[in-house]
């Protein structure tokens, strides 16, 4: 899971106002529209209820708003994704979807028009007016799974598994079986610290310490080499996919008991609050990390091996990687196929994961994923 981690240092995306501001202003963040999708899907793959957008117009597809919700450190991803959707630009625009890029895909179609088509709907040709809506809502991975599963959203986005939030609930065989896993990318968490406990000289920590500090068994930064100030330790929200992704990669529990000083609903929220301390420590999406900001990252020592941000956070082997989901339920409607394909093409991956500074998937992996949603499965 290595492609594009060089880069990562030194990257900043131009839509990076997404991830530090959160919701507000953001188009096509309003919420979910109503419920999700309740119908199942065919043999053919298409949504079982006829049904046609204000205008009228696909009889027989469903033009009704894809909805999503949960997690905000997937959330860079679906919502980026659902505002390059609505927007559908047409070839050419150059900085939505460049003539060069088209031309990669053989199309002189708007944006949304032609993913879209590839799963039998109509092109709008009309610019914001795509065939289906996308609106994705800003919660929990926790959130997501439930809402997914109890079909009041379409997509779920979980940076944890669907089994691991669960895990509380004891979830049965049947109802795990239900999910339909869409990997969209993959996110390193970095461990990241205050700037005045940066330049103070704490480069590294170790796995060992790291546990030691959420169990509150370390509390001063001149215990690790760093100044003799006390450590505000913060964590994500019972309940989101980075907290139990956390606990499941670093205790080796998901539901390890730990003792952060304080919890924070979203990582856009606790980013603001690292760079608002001057002692603080965090586990963190690598969308929210700013090298040279204010959230600067650690290198994390485990069993003599250096994991450090922009080099290595994406190996196979450090364990606190973790893949980013968009869990759909029982199958994948066609509606969702297209918008989830669109998030896997190459043009997804570069735009939507890798400007937002996660790990596009590997070759192997993307290809595995395509197959899942293919235009084929719904021919």
């Amino acid at each position: 899971m290595t492609p594009g981690s060089e880069g990562l240092a030194g990257h900043v995306s131009r839509r990076k106002f997404i991830a530090a501001t959160g919701v507000a202003g953001v188009t096509g963040v309003a919420g979910c529209s109503g419920g999700g999708d309740d119908s199942t899907d065919t043999e053919d793959g298409e949504s079982g209820g006829e049904s046609t957008d204000s205008g009228g117009q696909q009889s027989g597809l469903d033009t009704t708003v894809l909805t999503g919700d949960g997690s905000s450190t997937v959330f860079p991803i679906t919502n980026t994704a659902s505002s390059y959707w609505n927007s559908n630009p047409e070839a050419g625009d150059e900085d939505y979807w460049p003539a060069e890029a088209a031309e990669e895909y053989g199309t002189d179609m708007r944006l949304a028009d032609y993913f879209a088509s590839q799963y039998g709907y109509e092109a709008t040709e009309q610019r914001s007016v795509p065939p289906f809506r996308v609106s994705i809502a800003l919660s929990h991975s926790g959130t997501g799974v439930e809402g997914v599963m109890e079909g009041r959203v379409d997509i779920g986005d979980s940076s944890a598994s669907a089994e691991a939030e669960l895990a509380g609930s004891d979830p049965s065989e049947e109802t795990l079986n239900n999910f339909t896993d869409h990997v969209v990318g993959v996110d390193g968490q970095p461990i990241v610290v205050s700037r005045e406990i940066a330049d103070a000289g704490v480069e590294s920590i170790t796995i060992e310490e790291l546990r030691q500090i959420y169990r509150q068994e370390i509390t001063n930064w001149s215990e690790v080499g760093g100044p003799d100030r006390e450590i505000l330790a913060l964590g994500r929200a019972e309940g989101s996919g980075t907290d139990t992704s956390f606990r499941a990669n670093v205790f080796g529990d998901p539901n390890a008991p730990i003792s952060p000083d304080q919890r924070f609903g979203q990582n856009q929220q606790l980013q603001t609050a690292i760079a608002q301390a001057n002692n603080a420590i965090a586990y963190i999406a690598l969308a929210f990390v700013e090298p040279d900001g204010a959230t600067p990252p650690v290198d994390l020592v485990i069993d003599g091996t250096t994991y450090s941000y922009g080099d290595n956070l994406g190996a196979q082997d450090y364990p606190l990687s973790r893949d980013l989901h968009a869990y759909t339920w029982t199958g994948t409607s066609r509606k969702e196929a297209a918008f989830i394909n669109f998030i896997l093409s190459d043009f997804g991956q570069e735009h939507f994961v890798r400007a937002e500074n996660y790990f596009a998937l590997p070759d192997d992996r993307l290809q595995s994923q395509r197959e899942k949603v293919a235009p084929s499965n719904y021919e």
